[in-house]
């Protein structure tokens, strides 16, 4: 593939949708053609999924069952847009991928490593992100911020010890794929986060 792959990870209220544009401009100040997207969403098939998975609803989606639609919109995204346009040269910066469900699902929900590895496997086999950026930030500066924007979606409303535990989870991603995913501290004013972003960028670049 011609393209590049770059992830943006953290939880609710980390500037993820803001510098996510910020990176698009500074790959597009460089000549790349860029597509910006999301997960779960980003086709408008895999979007319907979403809408399942965030809305709330009054019966309830087990656990299980969030995790195998993560992966089923997953290989709607992967398959109909985002290999295709890293085929085409073009640079993908998305708003979450897979290691938001070793967080989510398996830090937040309780699903095994073990069962996530295995669907990543089956749906990605050995594709994975050339670069993740972690925003990270205490679930109190988060959630604050998700706060104040008004209605919440299913997993917005969930407490703060499940914030703590995807934190962590996302972490301990970050420790272990040192070479993948870099530490971005999102408590920071947005100037210098953004100044963090970009000394990334440029190593890739």
């Amino acid at each position: 593939m011609n393209g590049r792959f770059i992830t943006l990870e953290g939880i609710e209220g980390v500037g993820k949708s803001t510098n996510l544009r910020f990176v698009a401009d500074l790959l597009q100040d460089r000549g790349h053609e860029v597509m910006v997207t999301r997960e779960p969403g980003g086709t408008p098939l895999a979007e319907r999924v979403r809408d399942i998975l965030l809305d709330h609803a009054d019966e309830p989606v087990p656990p299980l069952a969030e995790l195998l639609l993560m992966f089923a919109g997953r290989a709607i995204h992967l398959e109909n847009q985002i290999r295709p346009a890293l085929e085409q040269g073009c640079w993908v910066v998305c708003d979450r991928f897979t290691d938001a469900t070793y967080a989510y699902q398996g830090g937040g929900r309780g699903q095994s490593a073990e069962r996530i590895g295995e669907l990543e496997r089956w749906v990605q086999r050995e594709f994975r992100p050339d670069l993740t950026l972690l925003l990270d930030a205490d679930p109190a500066v988060g959630l604050g911020r998700v706060g104040r924007r008004g209605e919440s979606d299913r997993f917005e409303i969930e407490r703060r010890d499940f914030f703590s535990r995807v934190r962590e989870t996302y972490l301990d991603r970050a420790r272990a794929e040192p070479s993948r995913m870099r530490v971005i501290d999102a408590s920071l004013p947005l100037e210098a986060v953004q100044a963090e972003i970009r000394t990334e960028i440029n190593k890739v670049l």
